[in-house]
């Protein structure tokens, strides 16, 4: 009966708390019996490379939503997560209409012609979309895309209406096809660039990234593969006429574990490095960094989602090693376009139950252990990784937490936010983090995270004086996490003492999303209503500045973390 009444009282603090002081250890110890314990070393001299931000990069379809109140707020915390540069991909920005947004869809009237057939640019939706990004410091990756109406070879319908729950493929309307005169398509591009160069300064658009359409493979492109090739070939010498340090990239494919996906991949790359260029008729065509796309597949067992990571590093897998087959490309950057739990960010849990984990925390649980697989996979095939662009933004004027995958929901920061906040604070070198308990890479690349065990483990930097720690414990079912006893050994720390903060995501901690239903769910939300939702939802701290003991160089740290959870320490000396 004490030992009941001990677990009882005890099941909430660890639910809701990341740390136990070792005193308590021997009290506690009833609790873990039965949860998993990880012995975790990370050695401040076994540095395996840098840390590069390759999580910074996020995207969206509704590109007019940026220049909207709730888009400029998230976009201007997206912007200060960090010193590094943040980028923006979004899709539509060429599409012909007047800028009305909709799910999935954006509009800007860049091109329209004449009653004589020329030409008439407008940039001033593009600009106004640009401008949000610029002002902010961040960088467009300007998607070159989609066909405007005046150019399309079928624009009749033209603007799509499509809803969740309404088939995906109705979305592929008049802006997915060809144009009707190529070298109009390449003259607008070379127009866009130019104009682009003229409003903000040449020395800021080579820092950008240009790519030519997105997801060619399959119905967002109607056309050829050829006539692809020709539309990238047009496109990529517009963008270095205009500006000769512009970097342009493709094919933004979709995930070539695909076998189809990977031949395209695989014949688009041949054609960059020794194809015949439709546009100038030499050799090869410009590629500067290569862009391709990973997704999961979650699903519903027994009426509660199971998450699918496997597949989508499969996708990352299949991708690297296709480009390693190219010498000359291998060394080029690599940029995964969209890297997501699965594939349509609009697609609500109202009508996809399957997207159920988006407003807690197995959707932030699951961004920390995908994100850490990624730095793995570029090791493994020795690869230039450098960015994986998250598909989630915000949804203007839907219900509060409708289940979409977004950041924020009207206005309030959802838990994977506070992920992407951890991974901000991280800078320097990475280091070698020894867990031999954990699953291994292939183990996770074959069979994602669903059988009996969690996935318990860490990422970690050295700083100048400081050692950033991300740890996460993660399962594919919701029904199998459980609170993990982690034990940590810190080595060659240069100080006699050190202290440690730490930051947690969990069910009670940076969670917008247990508060709003700890109000009962409302969807008419009051003002005091709004303040605590928006305070819930930043990166809460749980420890500040606690001083430990360093023997010998060692630090010996214990800590709990809930199923589910991430936490970041900081440890300063």
């Amino acid at each position: 009966m004490i030992l009941k009444n001990i677990k009882k009282a005890t099941t909430g603090l660890i639910a809701g708390s990341c740390f136990f002081a070792i005193a308590c250890a021997e009290i506690l110890q009833p609790v873990f019996a039965q949860q998993l314990t990880s012995s975790i070393t990370i050695d401040a001299k076994k540095v395996t490379g840098t840390f590069d931000p390759v999580w910074s990069y996020f995207g969206y379809d509704e590109a007019n939503y940026t220049t909207m109140k709730d888009g400029k707020k998230l976009l201007s915390e997206l912007a200060v997560l960090s010193k590094n540069p943040i980028y923006v991909r979004v899709h539509n920005l060429l599409n012909t209409g007047d800028g009305k947004v909709a799910l999935k869809w954006s509009s800007t009237n860049a091109y329209t012609e004449d009653k004589e057939g020329k030409p008439v640019y407008d940039w001033t939706g593009v600009d106004a979309i640009f401008d949000v990004m610029v002002q902010r410091g961040m960088k467009p990756i300007a998607e070159i895309g989609f066909m405007p109406e005046a150019l399309s070879t079928r624009p009749q319908p033209y603007q799509h209406h499509w809803q969740p729950g309404v088939p995906y493929d109705s979305v592929f309307t008049g802006w997915a096809y060809p144009p009707t005169d190529y070298k109009k398509w390449g003259e607008l591009v070379y127009q866009w660039v130019k104009h682009c160069k003229e409003k903000y300064g040449e020395k800021e658009i080579k820092t950008w990234c240009w790519e030519v359409w997105n997801e060619p493979n399959i119905g967002y492109w109607k056309g050829t593969m050829e006539e692809y090739f020709a539309l990238y070939d047009y496109a990529a010498d517009a963008v270095k006429r205009a500006c000769p340090g512009a970097i342009i990239g493709g094919p933004t494919s979709t995930g070539p574990r695909w076998d189809k996906a990977a031949d395209f991949l695989k014949a688009f790359l041949q054609h960059c490095v020794d194809g015949t260029n439709n546009a100038t008729g030499k050799t090869g065509a410009p590629l500067d960094y290569i862009s391709f796309h990973a997704k999961g597949n979650p699903t519903v067992v027994n009426n509660q989602v199971r998450m699918n990571m496997a597949v989508q590093l499969q996708d990352v897998s299949r991708g690297f090693e296709i480009i390693s087959t190219f010498p000359s490309l291998k060394k080029l950057p690599i940029i995964i376009g969209e890297f997501d739990p699965e594939g349509c960010a609009a697609c609500s849990v109202k009508f996809n139950p399957q997207n159920a984990y988006r407003n807690g925390t197995m959707y932030s649980s699951y961004t920390a252990a995908s994100f850490a697989q990624l730095y793995a996979l570029a090791k493994k095939y020795d690869v230039n990784l450098q960015g994986a662009v998250s598909w989630s933004f915000e949804f203007e004027d839907q219900p509060w937490f409708a289940g979409f995958r977004d950041l924020a929901t009207n206005g309030v920061d959802k838990p994977v936010l506070n992920v992407f906040r951890m991974f901000g604070m991280m800078k320097g070198k990475m280091l070698e983090v020894n867990n031999p308990n954990t699953l291994s890479l292939q183990q996770i690349v074959d069979s994602s995270v669903h059988g009996d065990q969690p996935y318990v483990s860490s990422l970690a930097t050295l700083g100048t004086k400081e050692l950033y720690i991300l740890l996460w414990n993660y399962h594919d079912d919701d029904s199998k996490k459980s609170t993990a006893l982690i034990n940590l050994l810190l080595k060659n720390i240069p100080a006699s003492k050190a202290m440690v903060s730490s930051y947690l995501v969990d069910e009670t901690n940076s969670n917008s999303y247990t508060v709003w239903k700890n109000l009962g769910s409302p969807q008419q939300v009051t003002a005091a209503q709004f303040s605590q939702l928006e305070k819930a939802g930043k990166l809460q701290s749980v420890e500040t500045n606690k001083q430990v003991a360093v023997s010998k160089g060692n630090i010996h740290y214990q800590l709990s973390l809930a199923g589910q959870g991430v936490t970041l320490l900081k440890v300063t000396w």
